[in-house]
C-alpha cells in the first residue's frame, strides 16, 4: 500500500471518478441551502438529495465530490474513540440512474487495489453485504474477493424513512493483529473496534420505502442509483499507517503547535484531540457563513469553541491561544480548500473575541459550580443552578456535566431542559420536522423533451403545448420565468382560441423544463397557444431583483467582506436578502447601505449581461448566488460595482430602478439577517411597516382617551396633542421617523398618566376630612370610586394616623373590579376581614394582622361586602 499524503488521497479519489465520466462537484457550503431538515451539511449525499429523490435531474447522472460535512451529535465522543470527528470530508462517486453495482464494484476494487491508485493488499480487505442481495456478492466474487472474505450482514440496508434505500455493502480494512485479535464476526454484528477499519460503504439504491410494507414488498425505483461514502479522515489513518485519525498529517501539525503552546508532549492525550478537532470544525463553519451564537448552528461553534478552551486549561494554557491555531489549520488544509487563506482574518478575530469573552466569565462560573457542588449534599446538581450556569455565565450544559462529571456529581438534566423551555429554542430545536427525502415521479423522470425559455426578450410568446400533466403544462417554449435563485415566477395567461387561463405558479420540472401550473385546465399536448406574461408584475419584479444585487453589494463594501448571501426573494412587491454577520446592523450603517444603493442607481450604470465560462466568470470576480449549482455556462450580470452570476431577469441600466428604501431588519437566528427592501413604485408598500406602530399607536390612543373620560369624571381637566404622521419620504429614515414618533408617543403618554396619578391622589387626600367625618368608634368603612391604586395604601395610612388608634377598610371601585384595603392597630385581624369581603364579591386576598389588600370581581356586592364587614368589626 502506498504512503499518501491526504491531498494525494484526495487527488487521486477526484481524478479517478473524473476519468470515467464524473463531474467533478465542488464541495457545498456546510450551511444547508432551503433545506430545513438539517443544522449542517452532515453526509456526503446531503446537498445531492434533489438528484436522488428525483425533483432535479443532474447535466451528467455522475458526480464525484470531496464534501466538508460536520456532526456533532456525539461530541462527547471526541478524543476518545480514534475515529470520532465533529468536522470531517466525505469522499463519494455518484450515479444518478446511470450505473449500478456492476461498474460500482468493478471500479471500487480497481481504485482500491490497483497500485496506480491506492494499492491496498488484496488480502486485508473484507466485504459486507447484505443477506439477500446476491447479485452484489457475485460481483465482488467476480472481481477477485475471496468467499472468505465476504460477510453477510443483516445491517447492510440504508433506508430513512419513506422514500428511496436499498441495500449497501461495506468495504473493511485490516490492520492486523497490533490493533486486535483476529475476529471477523465484529464485522457482521457491527461491534466497534479498532482492528477492522470501515473505508467504504457502497448504497445501492434501488426501492422506495412505503409506511406499512415489509422490505421485500418495497417497490422499484424508477431510476437505481449509486450513492457512495469513503471518510478521508479514516483512510489517510490507514494508508498513513497511525494509530488514529488525530496522528494523520491533518491533525499532527495542530498538535505539534497545541504542543509549544502548553509545554505538554503529546503522547495520545484527549485534550490535544479535542482542540485539535474543534478548532478545525470551526474555522470551516465560520468561512462557510455561520456565525457564533446562542442558537441553532451558531450555538454549536460556541459550544466546540468552549470546549476547547476548557481542554487547553487542563494542559495548562492559560491565556488565549485558539485562534492562534487558526494559520496552522488554514496552511494545513489550505492548499485544497484555498479560500480559508481569504477567510482567516475574520475567522481569527471572531474567534480572538469569543475566547476573550469567554474566558472573562468560565473563571467565575468554575467558582460558582464549585460553591453548589459544596452546597448540595446529594450529589446533584440541579436544573436551575446548571441553566444559571448556562444563561449567566455562558457554560455549555456539556461543560457543567464534564465538570460535575470528574468531581462525581450528576447533573439533572430534565430540570435543565425544563428550564431551557421557558428561553427561546436552542440549537436541538432548530431543526424543522419535515420530510428529509422526496420521493420520485416516474412521469417527470422520464419526460425528457427539451423546452427553450423565451423571457429575456419576449413577454408574449405564440407556441405549442410541449406536454400536458394533470397539474399544468410544458410550453415549447416559453416566456414564462420559472422560480429559481430567489426570483418568484412570473405571473399571467395562456390563451387557447377565447379561453383564458390563469398561470398561477411555474417551476422547473426534474429536468429542467418550465411547468406552468393551471387549475382545472383542459390543455393538450400539441394545442396552439399564446403565453402572455404580466408585464406590469414583471417589470416590477426585475426593479426589485438588480436592486437586491446592489444591496448585496453595498453590504459588502460598508459591512465587511465577510458577508455572504443566505437566501433570498425577490417578488414584484419586495425584496428580502438574507445574510450573515457577527453582528446586527444599526440604523446608521443601514442608511448608509440604502444610501449607498441609491448612488449607484443615481450613477446610471449600464448593466451587462453575457455567458461566460465559469472560469472566465469568475476571473471577472463574479459571485455566485447562494445554494445554486452552475454549468460549464453560466450568466453573468455586470453591474461594475457588483459582478454576479444570476440567470434572473434584470434591468439594463440602474437607473431604470428608480430608487431604493430598506424597510426592515431582523435576526433569523445562528448570526443570519434578513433585510427586507423596497425598488421603484414599490416603495410605497413601505407603509406596510407601519402597521405594527400604528396598531400599538392606536392602542396607547385609546389609553389616553379612557384617562381624558375618567379625569373629567373626577373634575380633573388633562389636554393631550397628537396627529400621526403617515407621510413617506421612500427610505429607511421614514422606519427610524416612525419610530421615533412611537417612541414619542410613548413617553408623553407616560408623562401624562404621572400627571393624572399626582392629581387624583391630591383629590384623593384633599376628601380626607369627608373621610374622617365617616369615623364611628375608631373605624372607617367607606366606599371611594376611580382612586388609583397607588394611592389606596398611603390614604389608608394616612387616615389611620388621624384615628390614632382604630381600623381603616377602603373598597375602591375602577373598571368594574374592586379593591380592598384594610389596615389595623387594634384587636381587628386585617387580613381575615379583606378576606371575608373578597369573597362576597366573588374574588380572593388577605394579608397581615394589620395591614391586608384584597380584590373582587362582582362590584354589585360591594354594599353587601361593605355591611358584612361593620358586622365583623362591631
Amino acid at each position: 500500500m502506498k504512503k499518501l499524503s491526504t491531498n494525494e488521497i484526495r487527488n487521486i479519489w477526484l481524478d479517478f471518478w473524473a476519468e470515467r465520466g464524473h463531474n467533478v462537484e465542488e464541495s457545498a457550503s456546510l450551511i444547508p441551502n432551503n433545506d430545513p431538515t438539517l443544522l449542517w451539511i452532515n453526509a456526503g449525499v446531503a446537498p445531492l438529495k434533489k438528484y436522488f429523490d428525483g425533483s432535479v435531474i443532474p447535466s451528467n447522472p455522475r458526480i464525484v465530490n470531496a464534501q466538508k460535512c460536520i456532526r456533532t451529535n456525539d461530541i462527547e465522543n471526541v478524543g476518545k474513540t480514534a475515529r470520532h470527528q465533529t468536522f470531517f470530508e466525505m469522499l463519494g462517486n455518484f450515479s444518478i440512474g446511470d450505473y449500478f453495482s456492476k461498474e460500482a464494484i468493478e471500479w471500487g476494487w480497481e481504485i482500491l487495489t490497483s497500485d496506480k491508485y491506492y494499492g491496498f493488499d488484496k488480502d486485508k480487505l473484507y466485504i459486507t453485504v447484505y443477506p439477500t442481495d446476491t447479485e452484489t456478492w457475485n460481483h465482488w466474487l467476480n472481481v477477485g474477493v475471496k468467499e472468505s472474505h465476504l460477510i453477510k450482514c443483516e445491517h447492510n440496508f440504508w433506508e430513512i424513512g419513506s422514500g428511496p434505500c436499498g441495500p449497501d455493502t461495506e468495504i473493511f480494512y485490516d490492520r492486523g493483529d497490533a490493533f486486535g485479535e483476529e475476529d471477523i464476526s465484529v464485522m457482521e454484528h457491527d461491534i466497534e473496534n479498532d482492528r477492522y477499519i470501515e473505508v467504504w460503504n457502497i448504497v445501492l439504491s434501488q426501492y422506495n420505502s412505503k409506511p406499512g410494507l415489509k422490505r421485500n414488498e418495497y417497490p422499484e425505483l424508477p431510476s437505481q442509483n449509486i450513492d457512495t461514502g469513503m471518510g478521508l479522515e479514516r483512510m489517510a489513518c490507514v494508508i498513513q499507517d497511525v494509530p488514529t485519525n488525530f496522528e494523520t498529517d491533518l491533525f499532527i501539525p495542530t498538535i505539534n503547535v497545541i504542543e509549544k503552546l502548553s509545554g505538554v508532549k503529546y503522547t495520545g492525550q484527549m485534550s490535544f484531540k479535542v482542540i485539535a478537532d474543534h478548532v478545525r470544525s470551526v474555522v470551516f463553519a465560520v468561512s462557510d457563513g455561520a456565525v457564533l451564537s446562542n442558537e441553532g448552528r451558531g450555538y454549536v461553534l460556541r459550544r466546540l469553541l468552549r470546549r476547547a478552551i476548557k481542554h487547553g486549561k487542563q494542559l495548562g494554557i492559560k491565556k488565549p491561544f485558539l485562534d492562534d491555531l487558526v494559520d496552522v489549520v488554514v496552511d494545513t488544509m489550505g492548499e485544497f480548500y484555498k479560500y480559508l487563506h481569504e477567510s482567516k482574518p475574520l475567522v481569527k478575530k471572531l474567534i480572538k473575541i469569543e475566547e476573550d469573552k469567554f474566558l472573562e466569565t468560565l473563571s467565575q462560573g468554575e467558582k460558582r459550580l464549585d460553591e453548589m457542588m459544596k452546597q448540595t449534599t446529594e450529589n446533584i446538581i440541579s436544573g436551575v443552578n446548571a441553566f444559571t450556569l448556562y444563561d449567566t455565565y455562558g457554560f455549555p450544559i456539556e461543560l457543567t456535566e464534564e465538570i460535575a462529571e470528574d468531581a462525581g456529581f450528576t447533573i439533572d438534566k430534565d430540570g435543565f431542559l425544563s428550564e431551557m423551555e421557558k428561553q427561546k429554542e436552542r440549537a436541538r430545536s432548530a431543526r424543522k420536522n419535515t420530510i428529509s427525502m422526496n420521493t420520485q415521479n416516474e412521469e417527470l423522470i422520464n419526460f425528457k423533451e427539451q423546452d427553450k425559455f423565451t423571457g429575456y426578450d419576449n413577454l408574449k410568446q405564440e407556441t405549442t403545448i410541449l406536454r400536458s400533466f394533470e397539474e399544468g403544462v410544458v410550453l415549447a417554449e416559453t416566456p414564462f420565468y420559472a422560480e429559481s435563485g430567489g426570483q418568484v415566477s412570473d405571473k399571467g395567461i395562456i390563451k387557447k382560441g377565447i379561453e383564458e387561463f390563469t398561470i398561477l405558479d411555474v417551476q422547473k420540472t426534474p429536468n429542467g423544463q418550465f411547468m406552468h401550473f393551471i387549475e382545472n385546465h383542459t390543455l393538450k399536448t400539441g394545442d396552439k397557444v399564446e403565453a402572455i406574461v404580466d408585464e406590469i408584475v414583471r417589470t416590477k419584479t426585475v426593479y426589485n431583483h438588480s436592486a437586491t444585487h446592489l444591496l448585496f453589494g453595498a453590504l459588502r463594501e460598508i459591512v465587511g467582506s465577510h458577508v455572504s448571501q443566505q437566501g433570498s426573494q425577490v417578488t414584484s412587491e419586495y425584496l428580502r436578502f438574507d445574510f450573515n454577520n457577527f453582528q446586527n446592523l444599526d440604523d446608521e450603517i443601514l442608511l448608509k447601505v440604502e444610501a449607498k444603493v441609491n448612488e449607484k442607481i443615481n450613477n446610471s450604470i449600464k448593466v451587462g449581461i453575457g455567458e461566460f465560462t465559469i472560469e472566465e466568470a469568475k476571473a471577472q470576480g463574479a459571485i455566485a448566488e447562494f445554494g445554486e449549482k452552475y454549468g460549464a455556462t453560466v450568466r453573468v450580470i455586470n453591474m461594475n460595482y457588483t459582478v454576479d452570476l444570476c440567470g434572473g431577469t434584470h434591468v439594463s441600466n440602474t437607473k431604470d430602478i428608480g430608487k431604493f428604501a430598506l424597510a426592515s431588519i431582523e435576526s433569523k437566528g445562528s448570526g443570519i439577517y434578513r433585510i427586507v427592501g423596497h425598488a421603484s413604485s414599490a416603495i410605497e408598500n413601505i407603509r406596510n411597516q407601519f402597521v405594527g406602530f400604528h396598531k400599538e399607536m392606536d392602542k396607547l390612543l385609546d389609553k389616553v382617551d379612557r384617562m381624558l373620560k375618567e379625569g373629567l369624571e373626577n373634575d380633573i381637566r388633562l389636554e393631550f396633542e397628537f396627529k400621526r404622521n403617515d407621510e413617506i419620504m421612500g427610505s429607511y429614515q421614514d422606519i427610524i421617523n416612525k419610530r421615533l414618533e412611537f417612541a414619542k408617543l410613548q413617553e408623553d403618554v407616560r408623562e401624562l398618566e404621572k400627571k393624572y396619578k399626582e392629581l387624583l391622589k391630591e383629590k384623593t387626600f384633599s376628601d380626607i376630612d369627608k373621610y374622617l367625618e365617616q369615623a364611628e368608634n375608631g373605624k372607617i368603612i367607606i366606599k371611594t370610586d376611580n382612586i388609583d391604586k397607588g394611592a389606596l395604601k398611603p390614604l389608608a395610612d394616612r387616615l389611620l394616623d388621624k384615628l390614632g388608634k382604630g381600623f381603616v377598610f377602603i373598597a375602591n371601585v375602577q373598571s368594574n373590579k374592586v379593591t380592598f384595603i384594610a389596615k389595623s392597630n387594634i384587636d381587628i385581624h386585617a387580613g381575615k376581614i379583606a378576606k371575608e369581603a373578597a369573597i362576597i364579591t366573588g374574588g380572593n386576598g388577605g394579608g397581615r394582622p394589620d395591614m391586608a389588600q384584597a380584590g373582587g370581581k362582582d362590584i354589585t356586592k360591594v354594599d353587601e361586602a361593605l355591611l358584612k364587614v361593620k358586622e365583623l368589626v362591631k
